[in-house]
């Protein structure tokens, strides 16, 4: 084999390898995109069913306003109250509480992200967050801890907690 033959041999060898990681880079952005769509998907389901589950405490708990968020710090919502609180002594003071659910921004972790922060009474009971890759995520799974969370603020602001 003369040289010329073995350059071509290299150049396409070449050829095939440049092909071979345009080919991989491919198959990573389309499931990128992929991982994307999900995102979308499932923040706009759950971000439905947290506002379902939200704007029901306000027909048990009279005062309670809520609130639809959006932006960088997540898509969900949030319902909150102020009470005055008249203490003996002509003393006044005031009782904030709040129950805030989100699914965080898409992010280059590829997870999908459910926070929570309930304060009840101006104490925080409880500060939490669950994830999941995109591509193992549950809706359902997630669905049921908005239940759940939404269920323990309300069984804690009625407790007086």
């Amino acid at each position: 084999m003369d040289f010329e033959q073995r350059l071509q041999k290299a150049i396409q060898r070449g050829q095939r390898r440049h092909d071979g990681r345009r080919r991989e880079e491919e198959a990573v952005t389309v499931s990128e995109e992929e991982r994307k769509r999900l995102h979308v998907q499932y923040r706009l389901q759950l971000s439905e069913h947290i506002e379902a589950c939200l704007q029901r405490l306000p027909h048990h708990f009279p005062g309670f306003q809520y609130q639809t968020l959006y932006g960088e710090r997540g898509w969900g919502g949030a319902c909150n109250r102020d009470d005055l609180r008249m203490a003996r002594g002509g003393k006044r003071g005031s009782d904030f509480s709040r129950l805030e659910l989100t699914i965080r921004p898409y992010s280059p972790l590829h997870i999908l992200e459910l926070t929570s922060k309930g304060t009840v009474r101006n104490k925080e009971v409880f500060n939490r967050s669950h994830y999941e890759p995109i591509e193992d995520a549950d809706p359902a799974k997630f669905a049921e801890l908005v239940d759940l969370w939404v269920l323990e603020f309300a069984e804690l602001y009625a407790a007086g907690q």
